[in-house]
């Protein structure tokens, strides 16, 4: 089997990482990758923006299976151009990635199948009626644009005088553009968050180890939100009855509208719940794996998941394929100086050989770029260590002994990953980094 893997972050490393494992596997390309990437795949330039040029360079590589990373390329509709060309692609089509690509088209979609979720208190795409709604509305409130933002679209505020300025700078498409232009306002969840990701065919599904994330940037959730400072996994976060209900009252029926919608769904659907005192509710859909979520999953993998992935892609999932290690993960996300904000880039990066030698451990790639022997940072978050153990308290002991080896001038990592906390609802969108 060949498989190009597209995208360039630190779940592209981990899904490269993971796929080399399969006696399946002949070959494995990334596009466009990052310099840690390039040990476990072959990088080559792509422009993801582009599906033309990505179905193109599937055929030219003679691909069996490409695995979308990211979601712009699947609201841009390259599931669809691969369909055309009738090449393998694990992915929903443009139509059903709305689930991620709009947030009011989601919410809409919730509604129409009795998906449990937040209440809504409106949709908006005027600034002066957004604004004065805000006179009306219960506090805490989370204010959704409805595009994609690359993480900093959502605010869950209890200040009017907050509410009124994200609205404005929302509609005024300075920093957002159209994702901005439509705002939709709905009631903060109090509870725990957990990520609970599927792999599904269509019809059959996988589940995938449970994780939780830590969004914001700085310990004791303090800070700017973020694509995800870290996360881990453990069989301990979701008991077997809880699991059972949120597959009845959730998983269950977003397959069962999506298909009813005439939108069948191959691929990955990352359920973004908050566990309330009323029961599991959806706070986002993604159409894809996270980051840094994947990280900490496929270190529990204990089957073939490249070929799981096939599978999926071609309508022949196996509910009995998946198997996951007892223990527990974790994934330590490295960040630049200045990152989310303003991230610094072009700094050395030391250490990588030394966090390897931790027993356990691994060092994805996130935004870093090889020149010779060296790395040096290209992006906001730089790398993600992640590590499995026995039990949470040592997964998170190996992760930290191989972040603290690493040296990077500037950077911080929360040392806070695998501690609980209540929080309200963050309610959107994660971004890539």
């Amino acid at each position: 089997m060949k498989i190009l893997i597209l995208g360039s972050g630190g779940r592209e490393h981990a899904l490269a990482w993971k796929c080399r494992q399969s006696t399946q596997v002949e070959r494995i390309w990334c596009a466009p990758g990052n310099g840690g990437i390039s040990l476990d795949a072959e990088c080559v330039p792509l422009n993801l923006n582009d599906v033309d040029e990505t179905a193109s360079l599937a055929e030219k590589l003679g691909v069996d299976l490409t695995i979308v990373g990211p979601e712009l390329p699947l609201v841009r509709g390259v599931t669809d151009e691969f369909a055309k060309r009738g090449l393998t692609i694990l992915g929903p089509s443009q139509e059903a990635a709305q689930l991620e690509g709009s947030k009011i088209f989601a919410k809409e979609f919730m509604q129409r199948h009795a998906i449990p979720t937040a209440d809504v208190y409106g949709v908006f795409e005027d600034k002066i009626q957004a604004q004065q709604a805000l006179r009306s509305v219960i506090w805490p409130l989370v204010i959704k644009a409805d595009g994609l933002c690359a993480g900093k679209g959502v605010l869950v505020t209890s200040s009017e005088k907050e509410a009124a300025e994200f609205v404005g700078k929302l509609f005024d498409g300075g920093e957002f553009g159209e994702a901005g232009k439509r705002v939709l306002y709905e009631e903060a969840l109090p509870g725990h968050e957990l990520s609970y990701i599927i792999l599904t065919d269509g019809e059959n599904f996988v589940s995938l180890a449970p994780t939780r994330d830590h969004k914001r940037a700085y310990d004791g959730d303090h800070g700017p939100n973020t694509g995800g400072m870290g996360t881990y996994s453990s069989d301990e976060i979701l008991s077997r009855e809880l699991e059972d209900e949120i597959i009845a009252a959730i998983v269950r029926p977003t397959l069962a509208g999506l298909r009813k919608d005439g939108t069948p769904y191959r691929g990955f659907i990352f359920f973004g719940l908050m566990l309330t005192r009323d029961g599991a509710k959806v706070l986002e859909y993604n159409c894809r794996l996270g980051d840094p979520e994947t990280q900490s999953i496929l270190l529990r993998a204990e089957f073939d998941f490249a070929r799981t992935c096939l599978d999926a892609a071609t309508g022949k999932l196996k509910v009995s394929q998946a198997q996951w290690s007892a223990g527990a993960s974790a994934c330590v996300v490295i960040a630049s100086e200045g990152y989310p904000a303003n991230p610094v880039t072009g700094r050395l990066v030391k250490g990588l050989e030394e966090a390897g030698k931790v027993t356990g451990a691994m060092v994805f790639h996130s935004g870093t770029k090889r020149e010779g022997g060296e790395y040096r940072t290209t992006g906001g978050r730089v790398l993600g260590i992640a590590a499995r153990g026995s039990s949470l308290a040592d997964a998170t002991s190996r992760a930290y002994d191989a972040a603290s080896r690493i040296e990077i001038p500037g950077s911080h990592y929360r040392k806070d990953i695998g501690r609980p906390r209540v929080s309200q609802a963050v309610g959107g969108e994660k971004a890539n980094g």
